[in-house]
């Protein structure tokens, strides 16, 4: 009987994948290019070395038993690991990351973020881009809590983790927006929290997993639509579905065609600043390195807003 190591390889453990996908021994050979009687064989093999069998053979279909099952999760975790170690390989030998994951917070360009991965990839890079849209303190909290490398659009500063790094990416100028035919529309100015409370105000939803998030502008007792993201915010506004502030970049265009109106408040919130933010390592890989030298321009930084400079 053979030892389990001898049989247990990754091309092993990946045929094992394959079958179970596949749903049955012929359709998985035909896919890996084998005759059936070969794969039959090599699936014997492991079984023999583990004495157990790992799939149910009283009907047409390749079903899973519970040890095959347990083979399998161990399996793709096996895989996965061996994937990263060759990854981890890699950057050590190159000094680019296998893969950068951007925090983008939904205030920020998605635009501007697009054209900065086309410049990118005109590098040729070996590193993946995964880009997280997040929203309020969700941007920060991906990036502390390792599922992010690099933040864009953070809206606090973290005071306990010292390997944090942060930089100003701007500040936004924001205005109180209604619907010229939502009923607030013809309030007298400034309007007050009391009058504010009574309609229904439209928030962008924290995207941190854990913990009540931040809010802004919102008044104890009011009504709230909470959407995903600031461009909903702004859609939900154009059809009078609630009031709140929105950044003037983004709204002036159809304050411009009087699709939107602003009001002057009595509590004013008109700035709110924004930065970027990363790990630091001992050794930055160069796939982060390009991203924080672009965000050195502040053309760069302005357009991320939506701004010009």
């Amino acid at each position: 009987m053979q030892n389990p190591r001898d049989v247990l390889t990754p091309d092993a453990l990946a045929m094992l994948q394959r079958i179970a996908e596949q749903g049955s021994f012929a359709a998985a050979a035909r896919s890996l290019q084998l005759v059936p009687s070969a794969l039959t064989y090599r699936v014997r093999q492991i079984e023999d070395a583990l004495d157990v069998l790992l799939f149910d053979r009283s009907s047409r279909q390749a079903k899973l038993t519970e040890a095959g099952a347990e083979l399998l999760r161990e399996g793709t975790r096996v895989l996965a690991e061996i994937d990263a170690m060759a990854n981890r390989v890699k950057r050590v030998a190159t000094g680019w990351e296998p893969q950068l994951t951007l925090a983008v917070d939904s205030i920020i360009m998605q635009t501007t973020v697009l054209e900065l991965c086309e410049a990118f990839y005109a590098l040729k890079p070996p590193t993946r881009i995964r880009i997280r849209e997040e929203t309020l303190s969700g941007t920060l909290t991906t990036l502390t809590s390792g599922q992010a490398d690099l933040a864009i659009g953070v809206v606090m500063v973290p005071t306990h983790q010292t390997e944090i790094q942060t930089e100003v990416l701007g500040r936004l100028t924001f205005v109180f927006c209604v619907a010229p035919h939502h009923p607030l529309a013809t309030a007298l100015e400034p309007v007050g929290d009391d009058v504010l409370r009574q309609h229904r105000a439209v928030s962008v939803a924290d995207s941190v997993q854990r913990g009540a998030g931040l809010s802004f502008g919102l008044l104890g007792g009011q009504d709230v639509l909470t959407v995903p993201t600031m461009q909903v915010k702004l859609q939900a506004q154009l059809r009078g579905l609630g009031i709140g502030y929105l950044p003037q970049c983004l709204a002036q265009p159809y304050i411009d065609s009087g699709r939107l109106k602003v009001l002057r408040i009595a509590r004013s919130r008109n700035e709110g600043q924004f930065r970027y933010a990363w790990r630091s390592h001992h050794a930055t890989g160069k796939a982060l390195q390009w991203w924080l030298q672009q965000l050195q321009s502040p053309v760069t930084r302005a357009a991320l807003l939506g701004q010009r400079v």
